[in-house]
Order: structure tokens, then C-alpha cells, then sequence
């Protein structure tokens, strides 16, 4: 069942709610947008390995896990919404009344308590991190040097020409989860534009180099989840790809509609593409990020901790 979003500011945007029938009575709820993405489809491949065949399609009880989806839809207020990991941005929709059902296990980090008045002590991550469990056991290889854009930028942009031109892999953020998690366990480099690229990187102990979000509504949420690993980000600028990016949602609407000017207008995105496989190359030999393992899986069993006292009250598995 998809939901659509009233208030989208950020991007034509709908929440997606999803679920396998179980005993329990749970709606998993995550964001969608016109394409799918890789951190926010990543709640359909890791709850269920989690929690089992709890969920459904009944809105007594609504699970909030991966994305900065707080605020983003007008939840029914009769029903128990569990936050297990979520993010809040005011940029993508407006703070909740925590009076209304909302049970709050933690969430993605600092940021997001503050804005809602939530003790420092439920900032406990990015929930995105316990693939690092679920895949331990997968077998490594280590060959490949890739970039991952942002969703947006993978629709908008010329970025598998580019990758082949700077001799790096395009790791595409709207594959299916299993296919972008097997391209994952095969590299020893991710550049990365896609939050949840370096979350999952990281996690799986692949060193990463941040990309500046060309949407600068999706940095902030960047700093909250690095911080509490320590990680400081410095993040490399890449060229656009093409003029979608460079342009507004109007401008890319005018190329939709005029293809004939697109055609036209080839041989300036001949050199954008030439100009960003350069900046991408360099970012390919910039000094890699990784978090302090430590640190990591300090912050993975405390949200293991709050799986299993879950677990235990809601009676899954």
C-alpha cells in the first residue's frame, strides 16, 4: 500500500508502507520517491530479518526504522507510532505532537533529539548500521572502486558515462537492496554521495570518501549521523554530470518536454561529463573515511539491546 505525502517540500514524494503477514499487527512505514533508494528500501530488506514475519498491513501500531521520515505525513493519531532508528529534518515536514502515541526507542542521532525535546541518551544512530550483523558472515572481495550519487542525481544525471570514463563503478542507489549490498561486498573503495552508501559502507568496514550533497537540504543529516562515530567528514564537491543538475525542477521539466533541445545542447554535457569524470577520479584517491570499529559496534549492540527488549514486549519470535 503506498500512502501519499500531503507536504512534500524535498521532492515529489509519497511514504510507502509495507509488510508480510504475521501474528503481530505492525505496518512497516518507509519513504519513497519516484525512483526507489537504496537507504530507504533498505527497511523492507532488514526489519523482517530482524523482527520475522511481524508486519502487516494494520495501523494500530506503525514502524518508523531507516529515513528522516518524522513529520514527514500525518500519521492517524489513534495509532502507536515506534520510532526504532528515525531521523527528523524541519526541511522535510514538521514537528510532531510526541503526545499523540508516539513510543520512541531511539533515534538517528543527536539532532533529531534535540528538535524533539528528547533526552541526548535515545540518540543512539542510524539503524542502517546492523547490516553489519546480518552480513557478517558474507564473503568479502574487495576489487572494485565505486561511487554511489544521490537518487536524485543518479535520475538527473549522465553519471554511468561518467564512471566509465574515470574508470570507477557505478553503484546504482535504486537497485534492488541485494543486488547494491553484493556490489558493496565487492569494494575496497566507495565514493559516495548517498548517505546510506557511506552508513553501509562503513558499517561493513569499506573505506568511503563523502561527495557534498548537491542538494544542500540533505547535508545536515550527514553531521548527525557521522558524529557520534567520531567521523570527521570532509567532503569532496563533484561536477554535475548534466543540466538536469545544474538547473531547477523547471528547467529539468522544459528538457523532459523539449527533447530536441537536449539534442542541441549534446555537446555541453559532452564536457560536463568529461569535467566530472575528472573531479570524481580525484575524489577516488582522496584519503578514505571509516569509523572507529570500536565505536561502531558500541553503538550497534546498545541498538541490539533495544531489538531484544522489543522482541521480549512484543512477544516476535
Amino acid at each position: 500500500m503506498v500512502v501519499r505525502h500531503p507536504r512534500a517540500v524535498w521532492a515529489p514524494a509519497r511514504v510507502s508502507c509495507w509488510g508480510q503477514k504475521g501474528g503481530a499487527r505492525v505496518r512497516l512505514i518507509h519513504w519513497r520517491g519516484e525512483r526507489p533508494n537504496f537507504g530507504d528500501e533498505l527497511n523492507l530488506w532488514l526489519w523482517p530479518r530482524l523482527f520475522g514475519a511481524v508486519f502487516d498491513d494494520d495501523d494500530s501500531t506503525l514502524f518508523l526504522g531507516i529515513g528522516s521520515i518524522i513529520g514527514v505525513h500525518d500519521l492517524p493519531s489513534a495509532a502507536r507510532k515506534l520510532v526504532f532508528g528515525a531521523g527528523f529534518v524541519p526541511d522535510y515536514g514538521r514537528r510532531p505532537d510526541l503526545a499523540q502515541g508516539w513510543d520512541i526507542r531511539f533515534v538517528r542521532g543527536p539532532r533529531t533529539a534535540r528538535l524533539l525535546g528528547l533526552s541526548a541518551s535515545l540518540a543512539l544512530g542510524d539503524p542502517g548500521v546492523l547490516v553489519r550483523r546480518l552480513l557478517a558472515d558474507r564473503p568479502r572481495a574487495a576489487e572494485l572502486v565505486g561511487f554511489m550519487p544521490h537518487w536524485e542525481s543518479a535520475v538527473r544525471g549522465n553519471w554511468q558515462a561518467v564512471c566509465a570514463r574515470a574508470g570507477v563503478t557505478l553503484v546504482d542507489p535504486t537497485a534492488p537492496v541485494e543486488q547494491t549490498l553484493a556490489t558493496l561486498l565487492r569494494t575496497q573503495l566507495l565514493v559516495t554521495e548517498a548517505m546510506h552508501g557511506a552508513i553501509v559502507a562503513d558499517a561493513l568496514r569499506v573505506p568511503w570518501v563523502p561527495v557534498l550533497p548537491f542538494d544542500p537540504r540533505n547535508r545536515a543529516k550527514w553531521e548527525e549521523w557521522a558524529g557520534p562515530l567520531g567521523i570527521d567528514l570532509r567532503p569532496h564537491r563533484l561536477a554535475a554530470s548534466s543540466l538536469q543538475e545544474l538547473g531547477s525542477d523547471r528547467l529539468e521539466r522544459f528538457l523532459r518536454r523539449h527533447p530536441s533541445v537536449v539534442r542541441a545542447l549534446a555537446p555541453v554535457e559532452r564536457v560536463q561529463i568529461a569535467r566530472a569524470a575528472a573531479w570524481l577520479a580525484r575524489a577516488a584517491r582522496a584519503e578514505p573515511s571509516l569509523s572507529d570499529e570500536r565505536a561502531l559496534d558500541r553503538q550497534i549492540a546498545r541498538m541490539e539491546e533495544e531489538a531484544a527488549r522489543l522482541r521480549r514486549e512484543e512477544g516476535w519470535g
